[in-house]
């Protein structure tokens, strides 16, 4: 028999951005349990009204105090360039991101661009284990 532990979290309540990042709280292993999953995927419900866009980082912990946040690289002709990653979103809509984990901590951060009144964003992520 396939089992399947499947968990969804609310991790911000849909709520007007601000200009600047505002970080969501923890999520941590002994509430989620992050280090026994490989991917999560963050549902990001967003409502952009006067703003241009959305930007929204995901930053790691192991231990709560030193934070990485997601990078991505690029490869040209044996070079790689690593950049942090950052979504930018500019369109009202319901986005799904899968992300690969293996940490013991996590925190989402998102902040609006331009007039951010009326602008709404909502966060859930869905973990699961086989």
């Amino acid at each position: 028999m396939y089992l399947q532990h499947y968990e969804e979290k609310v991790i911000r309540e849909s709520s007007i951005l601000t200009n600047s990042y505002v970080a969501t709280d923890i999520i941590w292993d002994e509430e989620i349990r992050l280090t026994e999953r490989n991917q999560l995927v963050l549902y990001v419900d967003f409502t952009i009204w006067s703003l241009t866009s959305m930007e929204l980082k995901v930053e790691f912990s192991p231990n709560e105090i030193d934070w990485y946040q997601e990078s991505s690289q690029l490869v040209d002709s044996w070079i790689a360039t690593i950049d942090l990653k950052e979504y930018v979103f500019d369109w009202t809509w319901k986005y799904r991101l899968a992300i690969p984990i293996k940490d013991k901590f996590l925190r989402v951060s998102a902040k609006g661009t331009w007039t951010v009144t009326s602008s709404l964003l909502k966060l859930s992520l869905i973990t699961w284990v086989n």
